[in-house]
């Protein structure tokens, strides 16, 4: 028998626990936030109905402190807890703790997080469920690495164990290369998971990387929601998503949708949870690793089918069934999702933290921005200095980018630098307009990207931007920080400014 959940705390900050919370109100539920010192005016504070306090700025003394959070829950009264993603969304020892203390985890069950945590074991366990994986092998010595390597052939790709988020990997092109590599491979994956385990892989080529949405209940039935393409990354992490993929066919993304159901039925998986692939050119598709947690790019799979994913969540936590089959679920349109961050493109993306003076986000049809910010939130330096997720649908792809470009126009924040003016170049770009790009895009591309815009002298409104830029100079009131003005230093602006006064 369903249970019905009264009191949900979310044990996480910024613009996924305000996601979250918004789907508890309308669904009824009381919420109760957590937060550390540097983020006691955080915007998610303010939304809760309570807040409890647990601890200084580092992660590691609050966000991942599992029994702050227990505590919190017990004295709120929470009956449930939802991780959002990072910090304790994929710790099965917090899903037991959780299940210990009578309260519902808003998650998958810990059993399937144990066989799917260590990437390792997860390609072991999708090899028998038929997943097609990446040619590997394990190796506990450079030596053994070599002869691995020999047989798998190079390029090969070393890959922390515990790992993700592009941290403990190392592209290796000849056994020259390997015990440099392998070294800075296992001190990596030490320093960010506690473990040195490191493994190989055939290194794909110029490939995709698609991943597909799945969601399941506790009485056996799962579905896939389509694919999201992951490709554009920079240093192995996301910048850009999009769906449908311009690369795959929906026969294409039938059969893997297909392959990643019974991935999940192997493991027993329930809520949400997404299997991520390697789309090769010549579209054979390999397993990479399965998220088990909500994902950050989610509301681009939300605005195409309608669904609300965090509702979803809900309702299996409290025991329902999935309300709809396969065969009921169709996508309409396009959308896509940019990660805004706080960060400066001409310093190598260097953090950017600050206090935010000035916030204008865009809106009008078809346009979403998650986020955590507000004007004079401070974008801190312990935490990643994601300002929000701005997505947009359209009924084509075409029209999305159209869009997007449109939105990215409308963003203002001043005060701190972003990657705004970077996503405004990357959606001119032909190449990507065109939906023709792979993982090493914005490596490829980067100085094309990079280049200064070319501006017509008699472009009013470009005229209008750097006078804007001069005049915040001038005044230094406020550091001008839009999809059009990032700053004085701000490539695209400068070479207008100086096309402008030699006009």
């Amino acid at each position: 028998m369903a249970k019905t959940l009264q009191k949900v705390l979310v044990a996480n900050r910024g613009e996924i626990a305000i996601r979250v919370m918004r789907t508890a109100r309308e669904m009824g539920m009381k919420t109760v936030a957590v937060y550390s010192e540097a983020d006691r005016g955080a915007l998610h504070v303010r939304m809760a109905d309570e807040a409890v306090f647990i601890g200084p700025p580092a992660a590691s003394e609050s966000y991942l402190r599992a029994d702050k959070i227990l505590a919190a829950a017990k004295a709120t009264g929470a009956d449930c807890i939802h991780p959002g993603y990072g910090f304790l969304s994929e710790n099965p020892s917090f899903a037991d703790a959780c299940a210990e203390a009578g309260i519902v985890f808003v998650g998958p069950p810990a059993s399937a997080m144990r066989q799917l945590g260590s990437k390792t074991a997860a390609r072991e366990k999708m090899a028998e469920a038929g997943v097609p994986i990446v040619p590997g092998a394990y190796a506990t010595t450079v030596a053994e690495a070599i002869a691995a390597s020999e047989g798998i052939g190079y390029p090969i790709m070393l890959k922390a164990a515990s790992g993700g988020g592009g941290k403990g990997m190392r592209l290796v092109h000849s056994a020259d290369e390997m015990a440099s590599a392998w070294e800075r491979a296992r001190s990596e994956a030490k320093k960010f998971f506690g473990d040195d385990t490191v493994y190989l892989e055939k290194a794909i080529l110029s490939p995709r990387h698609v991943e597909i949405q799945v969601v399941g209940d506790m009485h056996g039935n799962v579905v896939h929601v389509f694919e999201r393409d992951c490709s554009i990354q920079r240093r192995n992490q996301k910048v850009v998503e999009e769906t449908p993929s311009p690369a795959a066919s929906h026969e294409l993304i039938a059969r893997m949708g297909a392959i990643a159901v019974k991935g999940a039925q192997a493991v027993g998986y329930f809520s949400a949870g997404t299997f991520e692939f390697l789309l090769a050119p010549d579209g054979n598709f390999y397993f990479l690793e399965m998220n088990t947690r909500l994902q950050v790019e989610h509301p681009v799979t939300e605005l195409i089918t309608g669904l609300d994913l965090v509702r979803v969540m809900f309702d299996v936590a409290s025991g329902k069934e999935l309300p709809f089959k396969q065969e009921d679920l169709v996508r309409r349109g396009a959308a896509i999702q940019c990660r805004i961050y706080a960060e400066d493109p001409a310093t190598g993306y260097l953090p950017s933290p600050g206090t935010i003076h000035e916030l204008r986000t865009p809106s009008g049809p078809g346009v979403r921005d998650d986020s955590g910010a507000y004007a004079g939130c401070t974008i801190s330096s312990f935490y990643d200095p994601l300002v929000s997720k701005l997505c947009v649908w359209a009924p084509t792809r075409e029209e999305a980018v159209q869009r997007m470009r449109r939105a990215l126009g409308e963003y203002v924040v001043t005060g701190i630098k972003t990657n705004l003016a970077f996503h405004e170049a990357l959606f001119r770009h032909p190449l990507f307009v065109a939906g023709q790009y792979d993982t090493g895009f914005l490596e490829r591309e980067h100085d094309a990207i990079m280049k200064p815009a070319e501006f017509a002298a008699d472009d009013e409104e470009a005229v209008a931007i750097a006078l804007a830029v001069d005049k915040a100079r001038a005044d230094r009131k406020v550091k001008v920080s839009s999809a059009g003005a990032e700053s004085a230093t701000n490539p695209w602006v400068a070479e207008h400014r100086a096309r402008l006064w030699r006009s």
